[in-house]
């Protein structure tokens, strides 16, 4: 049986993204998934996957409800994807998209 997997992301304005990084958990949760498998080691199922968010729910300290309204700002913004795999909820990093914004921010300002 091959397992169930989705995958999506957005791609939103330097509004959005602005917003996003404006909290400061998003940021960590940010630069937590810059080194998944450092920041994530007990995490049972390949890293190539993402980071399943309860793992960063633990990490956080925070219930799952409140980390999966940071993590879907951070979608929204288009910062992270993330990918269905059965019941759980896989994030990673978009390093395009974050290339873009940063240099679309450097450039405006």
């Amino acid at each position: 049986m091959k397992p169930n997997i989705k995958t999506s992301s957005a791609k939103a304005g330097p509004e959005a993204a602005l917003k996003a990084i404006g909290h400061p958990l998003r940021r960590e949760i940010l630069g937590w998934l810059k080194d998944p498998r450092g920041n994530f080691p007990e995490q049972i199922l390949s890293h190539d996957l993402g980071v399943c968010a309860g793992q960063i729910g633990l990490r956080a300290g925070l219930s799952q409800s409140t980390v999966s309204v940071h993590l879907a700002l951070l979608q929204k913004a288009g910062l992270v994807t993330s990918q269905k795999v059965g019941q759980w909820s896989f994030f990673r990093r978009d390093e395009v998209a974050i290339r873009a914004f940063l240099k679309s921010l450097k450039a405006e300002l």
